[in-house]
């Protein structure tokens, strides 16, 4: 269960046994189908249908694929947000709500 101050989920490709998901692009494909679903709709922004959703985004953690859920999706597109949610359990992926920090200016 996603707790509702939480601002963000992390899928992470990890299987019950500590194997990497597969297929290795997984993270990728997810959010793909799912980048339609944008703050201001599908047809927000020129080029918006070939860059990924803010609220779903792939990337590598600690060298593990992840995939960020916003939460805000739940609130704006809850059936998107059950379809990602249904993705991760039904491949037994680990979940982790957390809130992604930026990264420190470099000191320089």
């Amino acid at each position: 269960m996603v707790s509702p101050s939480s601002k963000q989920v992390f899928i992470q490709g990890i299987t019950p046994n500590g194997r990497p998901f597969r297929p290795s692009d997984w993270a990728e494909r997810l959010a793909g189908v799912m980048s339609q679903f944008r703050p201001g709709g599908a047809k927000a922004g020129i080029g918006g249908h070939i860059a990924y959703s803010p609220w779903c985004v792939p990337t590598v953690i600690g060298g593990v694929k992840c995939v960020i859920v916003h939460t805000d999706m739940r609130d704006e597109e809850p059936m998107a947000w059950d379809f990602v949610m249904a993705f991760a359990k039904d491949n037994a992926l680990q979940l982790a709500e957390a809130c992604l920090l930026p990264d420190p200016p470099v000191q320089g």
